[in-house]
């Protein structure tokens, strides 16, 4: 039997097809049909600023124009080091039209990560907060030459009131003695310049957005324009969106559900993308009460926090008319409060950096099932041209209610990696499928009805709230501290964000240490999502006679 076989689609989608066309060549050029159709429309809205389509074409230009001036060529990458801000999205479209590739790197990255990013990406360009210019990128700069260009910007740009519970507090960063140069500026200079014209291939890369893969260090998803494009579009058609909508950008823009279900999503509607710098409940409620947002698309934990901010009611929330949420596996009942609370329901999706974002989604206006053996939601159903599989350990097709590793192909699955041509061979295999299939690593079933749910995961990734954490590099930082003798990394269960992560630690003889400096030393060297937020000493490690660590063993002291 093969799933790409079953009519279980139009009894879900009614009146949808099973497959869309691109409306598209490559994101470019939805972007320029965009500013065509809507050019005095905002486009972005950042607290009490605006930029329009017009305006954000024009400064677009020159970035690209700029860029080019200092001798970037067609296929360089440039590093995008930045929270939600506007200027994130005029980086992309700027990058994309002088020809490169964006790189979106997480702005809670420490030194070790940004080095790590900068180095495998190639980048040639990083544009950047001064902050984190000033507090992270100024050390790892000394060490990579490759980075030529450093665009400086601030979170007070394109708006004229600094928000105490979203901006920081503190004075601008003095960066005139560095080799760096003001955003602001560079486009000044640059302003009224045309970049020559650029065209990409369906098969041309995006951009990178960086996943821990299944040896752990992060992996560069080479994400097409065709598959920006077409993610972009069945979100706006699965919806059902129309020409008066509101985006809200509630998720991290570096991740892939905000670049394409918040920025090439708004783009492709022509619609305003509301930002807000960085999330914090109290402040959400009042830019939706402010903006009027029509949909969003955010993990659980954001949701759990707005219905838990003090000043949200049914009012303040009354403009949204489509949620969906995916990232972490969301409890069924916190679908039913925040329906009881606002009287919205959050609609499952599941999909990964691999697939740029979506590969099934609950439709909209249903309610996906709920496993009676497990308690799971289910994470929808397939999306449309996109077959997935069940496939058993030795790569054989499972029916339906078997549980099996979760593999999907369609228009939406990346090209590969970046520069990993053997990790790209073990996740992206060509089978009877005859076209590459993703290997997910995450382990679930398919019902008799085409619903399907994520059971576990196949992969030792940790999902918090979900920001995806490898256990071996929290245990790399570990080992760094001397008193540190062993380190093991799983994750448990957490109200909030789902999965947190712990590490248990055995001490080198004579040494000692305790649980509260072990997190505060990896909480000075990680993102903040990554490091340990328990950490429990044993005097061994529970290991095999081979010496391999038994992390379900680790797991399973959670339960007893």
């Amino acid at each position: 039997m093969s799933y790409a076989d079953r009519p279980w689609l139009a009894r879900y989608a009614e009146g949808q097809p099973h497959d869309i066309t691109p409306d598209f060549p490559d994101a470019l050029s939805m972007f320029r049909a965009a500013v065509a159709r809507n050019p005095d429309g905002d486009a972005i809205r950042y607290f009490d600023g605006a930029l329009t389509y017009r305006e954000l074409d024009e400064l677009t230009d020159a970035f690209a124009a700029g860029l080019l001036a200092g001798g970037f060529t067609a296929g360089e990458r440039v590093a995008m080091y930045l929270q939600n801000v506007p200027q994130f999205v005029l980086g992309l479209v700027g990058t994309w039209k002088a020809g490169g590739v964006a790189v979106s790197v997480n702005p809670m990255n420490r030194e070790r990560e940004l080095e790590l990013l900068l180095r495998d990406s190639g980048s040639s360009v990083l544009v950047c907060l001064e902050s984190l210019y000033d507090g992270v990128a100024r050390t790892v700069l000394a060490g990579q030459p490759g980075v030529r260009t450093v665009l400086t910007t601030s979170e007070r740009e394109f708006q004229t009131r600094d928000d105490p519970r979203a901006l920081p507090g503190t004075a601008r960063p003095d960066l005139s003695g560095d080799d760096v140069t003001d955003l602001g500026a560079f486009l000044g200079t640059h302003r009224g310049s045309t970049p020559p014209p650029v065209s990409f291939a369906a098969g041309d890369t995006a951009f990178l957005t960086y996943t821990s893969g299944t040896t752990g260090p992060p992996k560069g998803a080479m994400n097409t324009h065709g598959n920006v494009v077409f993610t972009s579009q069945a979100y706006a058609t699965w919806c059902g969106l129309g020409d008066d909508e509101v985006v809200l950008g509630i998720a991290p823009l570096f991740h892939i559900t905000g670049l394409i279900a918040h920025v090439t999503l708004a783009q492709y509607l022509a619609a305003p993308l509301v930002l807000f710098h960085r999330f914090e409940p109290s402040l959400g409620v009042d830019v939706i009460r402010e903006h009027r947002p029509t949909l969003t698309v955010g993990a659980i934990t954001v949701f759990i926090a707005l219905m838990n901010a003090p000043n949200a009611d049914r009012e303040a929330l009354a403009s949204l008319r489509t949620i969906c949420s995916g990232g972490a596996p969301i409890p069924p009942s916190t679908v039913t409060a925040f329906h009881e609370a606002f009287g919205l329901w959050i609609h499952n999706i599941y999909g990964l950096t691999e697939t740029t974002s979506p590969s099934h989604a609950t439709p909209i206006g249903t309610q996906g099932p709920v496993d009676s053996a497990s308690g799971a939601l289910s994470v929808g159903v397939p999306i449309y041209g996109t077959v997935v599989r069940i496939l058993d350990d030795d790569g054989a097709e499972l029916p339906p209610g078997e549980i099996g590793e979760i593999c999907t192909s369609g228009p939406q699955v990346v090209a590969g990696y970046w520069g990993k041509p053997e990790e790209t061979a073990h996740a992206f295999p060509t089978g009877e499928l005859a076209q590459p299939e993703l290997r997910t690593g995450d382990v679930g079933y398919m019902d008799a009805d085409g619903w399907f749910y994520i059971v576990d995961r196949k992969k030792d990734q940790i999902n918090a709230g979900g920001y995806k954490v490898w256990p071996r590099e929290v245990e790399d930082v570990l080992y760094e501290h001397p008193a540190v003798r062993e380190a093991a990394v799983v994750g448990v269960a957490d109200e909030y964000r789902g999965e947190t992560v712990k590490a248990f630690v055995s001490l080198r003889a004579g040494a000692s240490a305790t649980p509260e400096e072990l997190i505060a030393f990896t909480r000075e060297r990680m993102a903040a999502y990554k490091y340990p937020r328990q950490v429990e000493l044993l005097d061994e490690v529970p290991k095999t006679v081979t010496g391999k660590v038994l992390r379900r063993e680790l797991r399973a002291r959670q339960q007893t």
